[in-house]
């Protein structure tokens, strides 16, 4: 993949998500800010249409050039890059669609196809729906797997929650709570350290400070609610020590973010999904983000749904977006500084 120039700009994708959703509103709201668009350049990838509804949604007025393909590799500025993936009478607020969720992977893949050939430095997806793709043909269990499947990346990678400075990644993810003990295994707390250690790196962190979670009440009170912190945690921590790396742990789950919200660490390795995402969701559920980790190319989204409850009522609230489109910008200028 090439990169753009380093003394330029970060160009990066924006796809509008889910047409039923509130992503157009979002992304009509991020645009319309004259901060935003001096700060980058930016190329919205989908419906003209779709940008209209965003506008009227948002009340809110979008100037963008309009570029074709032959453009794309030259342009400063903000544009769009029209391209037809549903028509307005398919567009059903607030519903469950096929016809979104095939809009949205459209986009979606046009936007990947770009970073893969070098022609933008990041992507930014605004709210997606699983069911809506699954509908549309969606084979994988959500959209992290499916871009590592469409760019053919076969090399670990993760959702990475990210609130402000603070970043989680988890040993096991979209799994029944009964089945999280068996997965627990010395390579994928391995994996999700690894992947919490160089997306810091990459965001600009030079010794990142990560905590890990313990599995078990107490961290298993030296074995007696359980041993996976004694046999299996607790290894994998000091094989990173041995390395110089600041990682610590097993921390009690009900405590280590404590540790976070002090600001004492950068990170948390968690091992199940509600294990983070309910303490990253009370710190500031309005500016998370989620990052798609460990993948050759910065893309980020907000980390809430497409709130099928307020859309086309101006109640959308642009926080988590701006703070990810601020991370790929800190991630794209890390990389371009770095070449």
């Amino acid at each position: 993949m090439g990169l753009l120039n380093p003394m330029t700009k970060s160009k990066l994708a924006i796809t509008l998500g889910d047409p039923s959703g509130i992503g157009p509103e979002l992304v009509a709201k991020l645009l319309a800010d004259e901060a935003t668009r001096q700060e980058a350049n930016i190329l919205l990838v989908g419906d003209d249409h779709l940008l209209r509804q965003g506008e009227r949604q948002a009340n809110v007025k979008v100037d963008l050039d309009a570029i074709d393909e032959t453009d794309i590799a030259r342009f400063k500025g903000c544009a769009q890059l029209h391209i037809d993936t549903i028509s307005e009478n398919e567009v059903r607020p607030a519903e469950v669609t096929e016809a979104s969720g095939r809009a949205a992977l459209r986009c979606l893949d046009k936007a990947l196809d770009l970073a893969t050939e070098g022609l933008v430095n990041g992507v930014l997806f605004a709210p997606l729906n699983k069911a809506a793709m699954t509908k549309a043909g969606l084979a994988q269990q959500d959209e992290h797997q499916y871009i590592a499947n469409y760019i053919n990346f076969d090399g670990h990678h993760g959702e990475i929650n990210v609130l402000d400075e603070l970043m989680t990644t988890r040993v096991t993810s979209h799994i029944a709570l009964k089945d999280v003990a068996a997965h627990i295994t010395p390579d994928g707390i391995a994996n999700a350290i690894q992947l919490a250690h160089d997306t810091l790196r990459q965001a600009g962190k030079a010794r990142p400070a990560i905590a890990v979670a313990a599995l078990n009440p107490h961290a298993g009170d030296n074995g007696k609610f359980g041993r996976e912190e004694i046999d299996v945690i607790t290894p994998v921590v000091q094989s990173f020590q041995q390395k110089q790396m600041n990682i610590s742990g097993p921390w009690p789950s009900d405590t280590v973010f404590l540790k976070a919200k002090r600001r004492e660490v950068d990170a948390v390795v968690t091992m199940y999904h509600d294990q983070g995402q309910i303490a990253m969701k009370l710190f500031g559920f309005d500016r998370g983000v989620t990052l798609v980790g460990g993948l050759p190319i910065p893309i980020a989204t907000p980390a809430h749904g497409t709130a099928f409850d307020i859309v086309g009522q101006n109640k959308a609230d642009i926080g988590a977006t701006r703070q990810a489109f601020n991370l790929l910008l800190r991630m794209t200028t890390k990389r371009h500084l770095s070449t």
